[in-house]
């Protein structure tokens, strides 16, 4: 989410399951919503069904979303962005693009300072010793007032669109081919459907899911396609935007209450020295960078006291920074997303660990190294339904040796582990957040069985005896927990209704909020998350509204629960239309101008404000969506590196093949593999069957898909002497995997350079614990994270294979 919000202004999927049915062409590329999301997947069929849409996939496999498609086009794991590259060169060559919108719409009349260059895979500013960029040369050429200089005739050499010309050039269909492994040919048809839309009246959505975001340059593919539809006209639009799948109900939910460098509703977490309220509120409020920005991040204010008045409630006083003071702070250089913290953890730095629903050892890269950290630690909680493998690490021996033959035996590990029973998701109400960014209220179906507790009561029982421990024994810093607003009518199980009215937040008479624009600095207002403000209402809880109306007739369905931020279905909404308010598509407008008001989906821009007041991209500084973005570790525009463990040099600039900021680590179970030792790329994979790692569990799915499976393609099998339903053996630097080959022509050899690339796929799901038992794939998978988003590499790292 990290890309869209950097482009957009904020991280999520910008348009709607629903609105998918609006689209031209679907551009299926990095997810498999067939196999994965096939509710979600029937919108692609209401397209192609009712307006003849056309259905684009780019899969390393020939997939059942592939089976469907009009146009399927094979590539190499990993070279995304060579393709999305070619797209948008092939898009700007062909003159198929939108220049009225890109001129009105992005940031592509900016002009970039002097000094900013791009040379054999680096851009300038770069620092080999620290392996990091100094991105000074990177910023913007301001004027006196400091606003970005522009050309509005897209002429000066140094403003963005004639940069982006020029960094894409390279990216010619031959180009393309020769990194991804397909044809020209191939190419060429895909980027002439995908080109299409590059047309008012014409719209183009692209769906991805883990197929992108598990790469070390993750954040920047995903940041290609959205200068993809940008330039094409295709955000804002119904039918078009670039819409994120979420791989779970609540993952967007659970991504929108805040991580380990972020706030509910995306607030930065605050650094060491930001030791004042006012000290982190100058750092984190945006300035405008044009006249006509709203720039509606200058309210962090707002957004921060409130959010720490639910916390700290009468504790939270004007004199003491509103409590900013108990916000922990993270140093510099600290970074606790979780590929860091197992790897504090195997170094020792790390005592305990509570995983609540997420099983690591499953989930992680590389897990023999998952297993050793573990081990370190002095005690772990573990709260889930089912034993998992993180919860019976120091077993892992014992129930798989032959991948685990060097992990401690369970009497040299001195690791206490607490298993509390939890609810599953049917025995809890609350909400689930959807992709779509839906909040949609649902009721237990059952009462948790024998001794399971709901994820509240777990969480507010832990909080109650540590506080009563602080309390009765004293402990370091203990006034963070001590003033600590824990006011529900059942501590010990808080009502998720409280909790959701709460989140909405109320004002100083305790009435709900009606919306964020509510929100004071003053202190007056409380709310948990002010982009959920809106959400639990004086009239009522809007996420258990069930309306199917639908009175713009492009299935938005404003009173079906409710859409985060501000109930609206279709983000950026204002740049369905032009600098008079006229739509560029009269035909799928989702929001009209009449003179005084916008109308119809809920408009992303003040409601009453003339069409040329602001720019239509009101939470970035600039006004506009970003071509070009600054807020990038590796780089302004994105550039196609090869995965750290690859088969082939970058073919673009040998000596910077890989990602140079991608984190890579170095202990001495961190080993990287050669194309010599490993010759051929692995990459993971879902099944419709199961979910995650959860459904070995279940008898219906156990029954199903019983077996862990190797997807090997043909002629590689006939090279290894391996025939379907044959044990083989798939290895990596770090361990290995066993199951039964499936000989297939859904995956093909492909040429690069002067050889033939073969990939195999490894389905995940399977684990030593479960009804059905199976390798775990993250076996095989690098300790190698995007340095952005902290993401693994999993779609793409170097294995060997063996009959056996």
């Amino acid at each position: 989410m990290a890309s869209l919000a950097a482009t957009f202004g904020r991280g999520a999927m910008t348009n709607g399951w629903t609105d998918v049915a609006n689209a031209d062409v679907v551009l299926v590329m990095g997810g498999n919503p067939a196999e994965n999301h096939p509710v979600g997947f029937r919108f692609v069929f209401e397209a192609k069904r009712n307006r003849k849409a056309k259905l684009v996939v780019i899969d390393p496999r020939f997939n059942r979303t592939a089976a469907v498609s009009d146009c399927y086009v094979p590539i190499r794991a990993g070279t995304d962005i060579a393709f999305l590259g070619g797209l948008i060169h092939y898009a700007l060559e062909h003159n198929l693009y939108q220049r009225e919108y890109v001129k009105l719409h992005t940031n592509a009349s900016f002009l970039i300072k002097e000094g900013f260059s791009f040379s054999e895979g680096l851009f300038s500013g770069w620092d080999e010793k620290k392996k990091s960029y100094d991105k000074s040369s990177w910023d913007y050429e301001l004027d006196a007032s400091g606003y970005a200089k522009v050309d509005p005739a897209l002429e000066h050499p140094r403003c963005v669109f004639q940069l982006m010309k020029k960094h894409c050039a390279r990216y010619t269909p031959e180009t393309v081919a020769a990194i991804c492994g397909c044809t020209a040919r191939e190419f060429e048809k895909a980027a002439a459907i995908v080109c299409s839309t590059g047309k008012p009246d014409r719209q183009g959505t692209v769906l991805y899911a883990l197929g992108w975001t598990q790469h070390s340059h993750s954040v920047q593919l995903i940041h290609t396609a959205a200068m993809l539809q940008l330039i094409l006209g295709n955000i804002g639009m119904p039918g078009g935007g670039v819409d994120a799948q979420r791989g779970h109900s609540n993952i967007q939910g659970a991504t929108d209450m805040g991580a380990w460098n972020m706030l509910p509703g995306y607030l930065r977490l605050p650094h060491a020295h930001q030791q004042s309220l006012a000290e982190y509120l100058k750092e984190n409020t945006p300035k405008p960078l044009r006249p006509n920005s709203m720039n509606y991040w200058a309210n962090t204010s707002k957004f921060v006291i409130s959010l720490l008045k639910a916390y700290y409630g009468g504790s939270a006083t004007r004199e003491n920074g509103f409590g900013y003071g108990y916000l922990p702070k993270l140093g510099e250089s600290d970074n606790y997303s979780w590929g860091y913290i197992f790897d504090a953890m195997y170094a020792g730095k790390i005592e305990g660990l509570i995983s609540f629903g997420m099983n690591p050892v499953a989930n992680g890269p590389n897990t023999p190294k998952m297993l050793a950290a573990l081990a370190k630690l002095k005690w772990l909680v573990v709260a889930e339904c089912f034993e998992t493998e993180t919860a019976a690490f120091w077993k892992a021996r014992e129930l798989a040796e032959k991948y685990y033959a060097s992990a401690h035996e369970p009497s040299r590990i001195d690791t206490e582990v607490f298993l509390l029973p939890a609810s599953c998701f049917a025995e809890k109400d609350g909400s689930f957040v959807n992709s779509s960014r839906w909040a949609q209220w649902k009721y237990a179906a059952l009462d948790p069985p024998g001794q399971a507790l709901r994820d509240q009561e777990i969480m507010a029982r832990l909080f109650l005896k540590i506080r009563q421990l602080y309390q009765e024994e004293g402990g370091t810093a203990p006034e963070p927990l001590l003033s600590m607003t824990w006011n529900w009518e059942n501590p010990a199980s808080p009502s998720l209704a409280e909790v959701a009215r709460e989140i909405n937040g109320r004002d100083a008479e305790g009435k709900q909020l009606p919306g964020f624009g509510a929100l004071e600095s003053g202190g007056s207002t409380a709310c948990g998350n002010w982009l959920y403000a809106g959400s639990f209402t004086e009239a009522g809880n809007m996420m258990a509204r069930r309306g199917q109306e639908d009175p713009t007739g492009l299935g938005l369905y404003p009173n079906w629960a409710w859409n985060w931020p501000a109930n609206r279905r279709i983000m950026y909404n204002r740049a369905s239309a032009d600098a008079d308010g006229k739509p560029w598509d009269p035909a799928r407008a989702p929001v009209r101008w009449n003179g005084r008001v916008w109308s119809g989906d809920v408009p992303d821009y003040k409601a009453d404000a003339a069409p040329d007041a602001f720019g239509a991209f009101i939470m970035v500084p600039e006004g506009v969506a970003k071509l070009y973005a600054a807020d990038f570790v590796e780089g302004p525009f994105p550039e196609h590196y090869e995965p750290v463990e690859s088969p082939v040099a970058n073919l673009l600039h040998p000596k910077v093949s890989h990602n140079p900021t991608a984190k890579i680590f170095h202990s001495d179970l961190d080993p990287l593999g050669s194309a010599e030792q490993f010759p051929y790329v692995g990459t993971t994979y879902r099944l419709t069957e199961h979910f995650h790692y959860w459904t070995k569990n279940i008898a219906a799915n156990s029954e199903l898909q019983p077996h862990f499976f190797v997807e090997i393609p043909e002629a590689l099998a006939r090279e290894k002497g391996i025939s379907s339903g044959d044990m083989v053996r798939v290895r990596s630097a770090r361990g290995s995997v066993e199951g039964k080959a499936m000989v297939t022509r859904r995956m093909r050899g492909l040429r690069v350079g002067d050889q033939t690339v073969y990939q195999i796929g490894l389905p995940i799901h399977w684990g030593f614990i479960g009804r059905v038992t199976g390798p775990l794939v993250n076996n095989l998978s690098p300790s190698v994270l995007d340095p952005n988003s902290g993401t693994p590499e999993y779609k793409g790292f170097l294995v060997n294979i063996e009959k056996i």
